[in-house]
């Protein structure tokens, strides 16, 4: 596991499909089902803010490309 700090949106979500596959299997090691479950809610966090944020810096980039006149 990555440290949130250092963590992409391609690493979060890599991550979150190997959580799932373990959680669907049916070889889940029932002990680490709580850790499963609190570490995919952090990626799934992560991922919602990184998706925000993202709009946002591109919502910004639009509106400025809108007061240049460009895209209109």
């Amino acid at each position: 596991m990555e440290s949130n700090n250092d963590l992409t949106y391609k690493a979060a979500t890599a991550e979150l499909e190997r959580i799932i596959a373990a959680m669907e299997s049916d070889n889940i090691d029932i002990d680490r089902l709580g850790e499963y479950t609190a570490r995919a809610m952090t990626l799934l966090k992560f991922c919602k803010e990184r998706l925000f944020t993202t709009n946002k810096e591109v919502e910004a980039c639009l509106e400025e490309l809108r007061a240049l006149g460009i895209g209109q």
